[in-house]
């Protein structure tokens, strides 16, 4: 299973004559590891590579420090060049002023160490890179696998896709649908929350965030007020501990919350989220049913089929630099917006037979350079709306 985009992104930039330090990041399970595996299959340097997941506390002060010492021994005992590898970076303390003081000397001393580091979410970029290591870095951004990939590794249906989501390590595993749902809880969900995001972050509540994310993801592609949110969930604080609580589910690849599109900012701050899951693995593994009892019954996987469509939106959001929302005024409503600098594109998505709807000319007339679209899940007799299949084939931003 080789993801051969970013495997080919790494081999160019390796290539250049200009050095930056390499950063792969992505949510887990998406084959960061496996991606930087197989590049340094063709890589002729001295290869040094390493991995702080199972580090302890004790070990963390110096673990950087004796990787990059034996990377200089052995430019001294003959190497041309070194690649330092360093795997889940962010789980060693101060990594990032390391990491900068050593890349730093280097520079100045002209040693020939390129390093290639690699990370769980978005938390690894707020902790240290455009800190510490500001102008030395750039970023590859590996998310979520798309549809393509799945039905090319796996050969999975368009219905598969919608139902059990986009993780490689769990394909082999919808067979059995009790077992698949254990792997994305036990493997993905709750080591993200606890080791990505508790791990690297301060939480008053935990438990709170836990139910939110259960909350969100169960809901994913429904609007929820904050109010409404504080109903639900026993111990919730204020909406200001849940805003920030979903800020970090988001940058964990995990659940994010869509703001109301309005052309304000000021306005857009301060709408109802629309909760909108980055795999809908995380949406099915919630939902107590099976794959055949979901497609026969038509609320839920219309539901389904919305936040498949969304989570391949927000997945690419930050590697294509693009930004998410929705729109809604009074009984007008289009399911996601995308704004790419002052384009933006309205998307309406139908998985049934009704195709009329209000919405997109209530959003061209009031954002007249505004598109809009229909995604459809069936067949559309007047030929109008993108089949969903295209549309999961497609960069959200060619709209």
């Amino acid at each position: 299973m080789q993801r051969t985009e970013y495997i080919g992104i790494l081999k160019k930039r390796f290539a250049e004559k200009r050095k930056f330090i390499q950063v792969v990041a992505g949510p887990r399970q998406v084959g960061k590891t496996t991606i930087i595996q197989q590049f340094l299959k063709s890589v002729k340097s001295e290869v040094l590579n390493s991995s702080c997941d199972d580090i302890s506390p004790e070990q963390s002060a110096s673990f950087i420090s004796s990787l990059w010492d034996r990377a200089r021994l052995l430019l001294k005992t003959g190497a041309k060049e070194v690649l330092l590898v360093i795997d889940e970076i962010q789980k060693v303390d101060g990594w990032s002023e390391t990491v900068k003081k050593y890349w730093d000397e280097d520079t100045r001393l002209g040693a020939n160490i390129k390093v290639l580091l690699s990370g769980s979410s978005r938390l690894l970029i707020q902790e240290g890179l455009t800190e510490s290591l500001a102008g030395r870095y750039e970023l590859i951004h590996v998310p979520h696998w798309s549809y393509a990939e799945m039905k090319k590794a796996f050969g999975w249906t368009l219905d598969q896709y919608i139902f059990f989501g986009a993780y490689p390590g769990a394909a082999d595993l919808i067979g059995d649908e009790r077992r698949w749902r254990t792997y994305i809880k036990d493997s993905i969900i709750i080591p993200s929350i606890t080791k990505d995001i508790l791990f690297m972050t301060k939480v008053d509540k935990p438990a709170l965030l836990q139910r939110l994310f259960e909350l969100g993801s169960y809901y994913s592609s429904q609007i929820m007020s904050f109010n409404s949110m504080l109903g639900q969930l026993k111990d919730a604080g204020n909406t200001t501990t849940l805003s920030y609580y979903l800020e970090l589910l988001a940058q964990a690849g995990l659940l994010t919350g869509l703001q109301k599109y309005s052309g304000s900012l000021v306005h857009t701050k301060g709408s109802s989220p629309k909760f909108q899951v980055f795999n809908n693995a995380l949406m099915s593994a919630n939902h107590n049913v099976t794959f055949e009892e979901a497609k026969n019954n038509p609320t839920l996987w219309g539901r389904l089929v919305e936040s498949c469509c969304g989570s391949h939106i927000v997945r690419l959001q930050q590697a294509l630099d693009y930004e998410s929302y929705y729109w809604r005024e009074k009984n007008d409503e289009m399911d996601f917006v995308v704004k790419s600098g002052r384009n933006i594109s309205a998307i309406e998505i139908k998985s049934g037979s009704r195709f009329a709807n209000s919405g997109m000319s209530a959003f061209k007339k009031k954002f007249s350079s505004g598109k809009t679209y229909v995604v459809s899940y069936l067949d559309d007799p007047s030929g109008l709306a993108i089949p969903l299949e295209k549309f999961l084939k497609m960069n959200p931003d060619e709209l």
